[in-house]
């Protein structure tokens, strides 16, 4: 490496998928200080929590065994950024002295205030303290409860289908079309596992109202319900717009096309929580994990002086597990819309695991030997925020 004389501190807000990757990849420098702000002292695999939820999986990761050597790990919570004195506020009292943040705060389950009971009665799977809260209310019901999961996303079939497996009587109620991002066909194999492992779903009903022990749907039906899982719709902590930092609807930070935010060039998003030109990318690992290195790359052209890459990215599929015997595989464009190809049952089910093992193995490779893994894959980005506009 190059010997360089001058340390620039970089602090990384966040220690999900992008901002492990981006400290770990920071390290292609070695006269950075990197710290990463985390609340909690482990790395948690989000993509495992539905199998953590059935007794099945601990998704805690010694960052040990992911991070760098010199990245030093601060168990806290970042409660501002202070642009114009450049430090990070912590809930501790503590502050961080930074040239740059890498803001990857990541998203959470959005469970809505405006469904009368939902926030009373309603668990969440979107992180691990909810997961750890609904896994033993879980355990506390006898096996026939009746259970209802609410969203037909990628996170509600799951968690639908691996309480199922397990025996569970579960219900999964979907407003509009179940797994929307699947082909038909794919659509068509997710739907008839579901049923042949007994799993009632309903399309196009919507949940109106929770209750402690049921849910009232819009067409005015009560359905005995001893636990609800809410999966349906995702949101960001606030952490942007509190800095007094300009956000999207949802309040991803506003960032350009470099990652870089609109409002201070020492600020760059990487993950669920950056909004490219007010187009964000799908949440998900798949394209946090590239963004992670791009915000990364970003931050390191600017110490060098050079102007940061625009982001070109794409997708490659979608995964799905179907309890630990099944799953899919749907292959997409890259610009995320499926392709007819997918693949069903046993093998959909390597290919998931697979996926998720070799995620959790690049992450320590880059660790060990940041910039040997390339991450990133050219894709219609830059296309498609011009169609938008």
């Amino acid at each position: 490496m190059t010997v360089h004389n001058t340390s620039h501190k970089i602090v990384v807000i966040g220690g999900g998928y992008a901002g492990t990757v981006a400290a770990n990849h920071l390290q292609l420098r070695d006269d950075v200080d990197i710290t990463l702000v985390n609340s909690r002292p482990t790395f948690v695999e989000r993509i495992r929590l539905h199998q953590f939820v059935a007794g099945d999986y601990d998704p805690s990761v010694d960052y040990g065994t992911l991070l760098g050597d010199g990245i030093k790990l601060v168990v806290d919570n970042a409660t501002r950024i202070d642009t114009a004195s450049r430090t990070v506020g912590l809930a501790s009292g503590a502050a961080l002295d930074y040239d740059y943040v890498i803001y990857a705060v990541g998203s959470t389950g959005a469970v809505p205030s405006s469904v009368p009971g939902a926030a009373e009665f309603a668990y969440s799977i979107a992180e691990l303290e909810f997961a750890q809260r609904l896994r033993a209310r879980l355990a506390e019901l006898p096996a026939e409860a009746a259970i209802t999961v609410v969203g037909g996303g990628l996170t509600g079939i799951e968690t639908a289908a691996e309480l199922a497996e397990q025996g569970r009587k579960v219900t999964l109620v979907e407003g509009r079309t179940l797994a929307p991002t699947l082909s038909a066909p794919s659509r068509r194999s997710v739907a008839t596992w579901l049923s042949e492992n007994g799993v009632t779903v309903l399309e196009g009903s919507a949940v109106a109202e929770v209750r402690r022990d049921a849910v009232v749907l819009t067409d005015g039906a009560v359905r005995q319900s001893a636990l609800t899982i809410w999966t349906a719709g995702f949101g960001v902590p606030g952490l942007a717009a509190a800095s007094g930092l300009r956000v999207d609807e949802l309040g991803r930070l506003l960032t350009d096309e470099t990652l870089v935010s609109v409002d201070d060039d020492r600020i760059v998003a990487a993950g669920d929580a950056g909004s490219p030109s007010g187009q964000p990318l799908r949440m998900s690992c798949q394209a946090a994990i590239p963004l992670g290195v791009q915000a990364a790359d970003a931050v390191l052209s600017r110490i060098a002086g050079t102007a940061p890459a625009v982001i070109d990215q794409g997708f490659k599929g979608v995964c799905i597990s179907l309890g630990r015997h099944a799953g899919i595989k749907q292959l997409v464009r890259a610009d995320d819309t499926p392709l007819d190809t997918y693949f069903d049952g046993q093998e959909g089910a390597q290919m998931k695991e697979e996926q998720c093992r070799q995620t959790m193995m690049g992450i320590g490779m880059e660790g060990r030997n940041p910039g040997t893994i390339v991450w990133s894959k050219p894709g219609p980005r830059l296309a498609r925020v011009a169609a938008a506009r």
